[in-house]
């Protein structure tokens, strides 16, 4: 019998692959490298990426071509190394895979196309994502999206933060680059040198003489800030610009009523105020604002080479003269008011100076745990890990944030380990190390309110808005405006109304994660509207970039001259007036091997590094759509306008105020 052979060929079509590596150190490879096309229709066969000479090269872009049958609209590209980019040119139209990940050994990344979805599966193969990414979080990255609380001491009552201890267990593109981490580990040497640590490290007496520490100092590397800090330190009218410019701007508030346990009566200080009027005239003209260090009032005090440490905390009412000058005219060092607590006055001569340099150690261990650890570098972790968590990276949102928390997770892990951990430099240089700094941000932790991270509603709230020369308030807000406008295009771009806002579960998921579910601090429990997940998309990133920006920037400027910051107290808050030398105010505060210490942190965390991503960059193209890019290039001309103006102002400033300069911030909590 004759045996007929039917032949069926199938048509092939060829598609152009464009393959973009990295444009990093170690960025390239020698080894064999796959891909898979995925599509609406069907899938091809994987294939080897492989040219004649040289392939992947740092930085380079080649181009191979892949010959398959028709695939539909490409949807997935499966790829096995540090890629940036994936591009596919199939019958006129561009697909775009952003990747801009390692890949190690025989690890298999899927990317999706890079338009932006917000509804992960509602493609192809619901069930192959939902499988694949349970599988996932149960892969050798599992840590990265895992929480976990602070074990150490019991510590209760803190945000969550990564289930990962070592930072070099991060995956590979959450790490600092090769770059940076040199970089950042040779700055810690040398802020020893600059400083002259290396010669002093080993001292553990008190400053003798303001002199020996003044000569200290100007042969250390000083700022045009710190000079002026130096310069200025002993002036009521710059004790309370700090309130307003200096490292912690958010404590001040106006007064309304004299609290209770603070009970400054108008013959105290009417010699202070303008002839003919009072305390109570000037309350209601809006003149006299208060900043109160009530959390940390009782907090268990370090002790650093076997001497104990003590922590005021204080009351300070301030008031704003005619000239525009915001000046301290009342202090009590301890919160319970009674005969052995006095209020001090400008007019105590020595006093008043120790005083207020109490006042200033109090800050600076609150804006150092709370200000800036809590409020920028812990929430980072917060939004970080709840965006790798809950969104998936072809959602718009995660492509909106995720530029945002770059190195977060590293640099959180270091402080967690070097910084606030038993032993480490906290509790060797300050007040509150040991317990105490627990305490400190646990308290922090549970009085945060949402409002208080908006800053337009923090600033009405505190009623500081008619504060002259409040210049973190006045570049924050044009800050706060542009990243909203921002904001609001990408939403625009991707939720047509309020109902796909409601109908994206990956988004509502989000309260499940770290504090956000928690009821007291008054985020909402759900996103009704388009105009609610744009106040709070706008909030993470005003945290995570300019907020970061502004009570971290300035540390070595006004913490490097010590007696303006002192990090801790070497005898207790006095309790009686009396005639002083200033000698006494030198020995009244930290050893120099505290003083030392601390001022290498500082210098270290103020450091410019070569390798910044500022305010408005995105090195990463995750958006490949036309519109999110030109909102970007929109996004950018607005900064450059603000970074013009706030230029023009610090002109004619004695004390110029930069760390909210476009130029300065930058996107994501890194350093």
């Amino acid at each position: 019998p004759s045996i007929r052979c039917k032949i069926i060929t199938m048509a092939t079509f060829t598609y152009k692959v464009s393959v973009t590596t990295g444009n990093i150190d170690y960025a390239g490879t020698n080894d064999y490298v796959y891909i898979t096309l995925i599509g609406t229709d069907d899938r091809s066969e994987t294939f080897t990426l492989d040219n004649w000479g040289n392939d992947r090269v740092r930085g380079a872009t080649d181009v191979y071509s892949i010959t398959c049958k028709k695939l539909g609209d490409l949807v997935l590209v499966r790829d096995d190394w540090f890629c940036s980019m994936v591009k596919v040119e199939f019958e006129e139209k561009t697909y775009n895979f952003p990747c801009y990940r390692w890949l190690k050994g025989k690890e298999c990344l899927e990317l999706r196309e890079g338009k932006g979805v917000y509804h992960l599966y509602n493609e192809i193969n619901r069930q192959m994502f939902i499988a694949k990414m349970k599988e996932q979080m149960k892969g050798s990255d599992a840590r990265t999206h895992r929480w976990t609380t602070s074990k150490e001491n019991g510590v209760e009552n803190l945000p969550k933060h990564v289930d990962c201890e070592n930072q070099e267990n991060l995956p590979s593109e959450m790490q600092f680059s090769f770059t940076k981490d040199i970089e950042y580990k040779f700055a810690a040497d040398k802020a020893l040198y600059k400083l002259g640590l290396h010669e002093r490290s080993y001292f553990v007496d008190p400053w003798q003489s303001m002199q020996i520490y003044e000569k200290f100092f100007n042969h250390s590397t000083k700022t045009d800030v710190s000079g002026k800090v130096q310069l200025y330190r002993k002036k009521d009218w710059f004790f309370g610009s700090q309130y307003l410019n200096g490292t912690n701007p958010i404590l001040i508030k106006h007064c309304k009523e004299i609290p209770q346990n603070f009970p400054v009566t108008n013959e105290m200080v009417h010699k202070f105020l303008e002839k003919s009027s009072g305390l109570q005239e000037e309350m209601e003209k809006g003149h006299i604002y208060l900043v109160d260090y009530k959390q940390l009032d009782g907090i268990k005090t370090n002790t650093i080479n076997k001497q104990k440490q003590f922590l005021a905390a204080p009351l300070c009412l301030l008031y704003l003269d005619r000239e525009e000058n915001l000046r301290p005219i009342a202090i009590q060092l301890k919160q319970k008011a009674e005969p052995e607590n006095p209020i001090f006055l400008p007019s105590d001569s020595v006093s008043w100076l120790l005083a207020k340099t109490y006042v200033r150690s109090a800050d600076f261990n609150y804006f150092e745990l709370v200000t800036n650890l809590l409020r920028t570098h812990m929430l980072a972790e917060v939004f970080c890990v709840a965006t790798l968590r809950q969104l998936p990276s072809v959602h718009p949102l995660f492509k909106l944030l995720i530029p945002h928390m770059r190195y977060t997770l590293h640099i959180n892990i270091m402080a967690r380990n070097v910084l606030v951990s038993g032993g480490g430099l906290f509790d060797k240089a300050s007040s509150t190390g040991g317990l105490g700094k627990f305490e400190v941000m646990q308290r922090g932790f549970t009085s945060l309110t949402y409002s208080s991270f908006c800053l337009p509603e923090d600033i009405a709230a505190c009623g500081v808005e008619r504060i002259p020369n409040y210049h973190y308030r006045d570049d924050g807000l044009k800050l706060w405006a542009a990243i909203n406008r921002f904001v609001e295009g990408i939403l625009k771009h991707y939720y047509l109304e309020d109902k796909d806002v409601l109908e994206d579960t990956e988004l509502q998921d989000i309260f499940t994660n770290g504090f956000l579910g928690r009821e007291q601090l008054g985020i909402p429990e759900s996103f009704p509207t388009v105009q609610k997940l744009k106040k709070f998309l706008t909030m993470v990133i005003f945290t995570c970039s300019v907020q970061h920006s502004a009570v971290n920037s300035g540390q070595f400027d006004y913490c490097s001259w010590m007696p303006n910051v002192p990090f801790t107290m070497a005898r207790p808050p006095p309790s009686m007036k009396q005639d002083l030398l200033f000698s006494e105010i030198i020995r009244s505060v930290a050893d120099s091997r505290s003083t030392l210490t601390t001022l290498a942190i500082t210098r270290m965390l103020s450091h410019t590094y070569l390798e910044k991503v500022k305010l408005g960059d995105y090195p990463e193209k995750l958006f490949t759509q036309k519109r999110p890019q030109d909102l970007i290039l929109r996004f950018r001309s607005d900064l450059e306008k603000i970074e013009d103006e706030i230029t023009s102002r610090n002109k004619s400033t004695e004390v110029k105020y930069t760390y909210m300069l476009p130029s300065v911030v930058r996107n994501s909590v890194a350093i």
